[in-house]
């Protein structure tokens, strides 16, 4: 007489167990996703609205002037949004000052392109020193914003997406923490890793947001500077790239190897005593 095989409850559960929990932690990060999603569409949808208001409260432009007043996609936008402000900024200082302060920022904080053609503008409209502080006021600020960003909502949206290079990176900072503010300079100087990157990852693997904007208010002071310095030739430009000039890359170049030297001589220095 054949007897029927019985399933025992408990390797049921212990079977079924693992199934549930992966689905439930995967549905979590779905929900998680998503609702950071909501809110930076939200987020960015209120610093829209504010950027509209500021223009709203612009001088009164001719009719002509509208279309010319709008985020630059290349030097002819610029030059035309400079022969516009040129002709405003001194009748109404503050409302195009703000303007420029609040879009500049606008376009970092959400890593939009453009904001080099802003850096060239100012050199234009402004004093040379007062455009470099400016700019890199404008660039530590909205790279800030964007690690806010990422810091209290954006988590698991790097962690979804970027989670390998997040890895790479986090592992590649682990060997710097000694000396983590002239690293962070060393890449806002150099285009080893793109800002945008930069501004989401860090709050993630723990660097602290006061030394996050020191570096980024100093590292992005050498490009600024040529970008700026070119702005005072704006309608000689024809296109970006003509502001960056072999000389300028050299410059570059060697404040790039200036801010890690401490490094080198540091880690030389240690190995030699060990």
């Amino acid at each position: 007489m054949s007897q029927r095989k019985r399933t025992s409850p408990v390797s049921n559960e212990t079977t079924n167990e693992p199934i549930s929990g992966k689905s439930t932690a995967d549905e979590v990060n779905r929900h998680s996703t998503k609702t950071s999603i909501f809110i930076i569409v939200v987020i960015f949808l209120g610093a829209v609205a504010l950027l509209v208001n500021v223009y709203q409260n612009f001088p009164e432009l001719e009719e002509d002037e509208y279309s010319k007043v709008k985020l630059p996609k290349n030097i002819e936008d610029a030059k035309e949004l400079g022969r516009v402000l040129s002709k405003y900024k001194d009748s109404n200082y503050y409302e195009v000052i703000t303007a420029f302060f609040i879009t500049y920022i606008f376009l970092q904080t959400f890593a939009i392109p453009g904001s080099v053609f802003l850096s060239i503008l100012s050199g234009f409209l402004y004093p040379f020193y007062l455009a470099l502080f400016l700019v890199c006021m404008c660039s530590g600020i909205g790279a800030t914003g964007c690690y806010m960003i990422s810091l209290f909502i954006g988590k698991p949206l790097v962690n979804k997406y970027l989670s390998e290079r997040v890895k790479k990176w986090n592992e590649a900072v682990d060997g710097q923490r000694e000396h983590l503010f002239n690293y962070l300079l060393f890449l806002r100087i150099t285009p080893f890793l793109p800002n945008w990157f930069i501004n989401i990852v860090s709050p993630v693997i723990h660097i602290p947001v006061s030394l996050f904007f020191s570096a980024t208010f100093i590292g992005v002071a050498p490009l600024s500077f040529i970008a700026i310095q070119a702005g005072t030739t704006l309608y000689q430009l024809t296109t970006a790239g003509d502001a960056f000039s072999w000389n300028g890359i050299l410059v570059m170049a060697v404040l790039a190897i200036i801010s890690i030297l401490p490094v080198i001589f540091k880690n030389a220095l240690k190995r030699k005593f060990e």
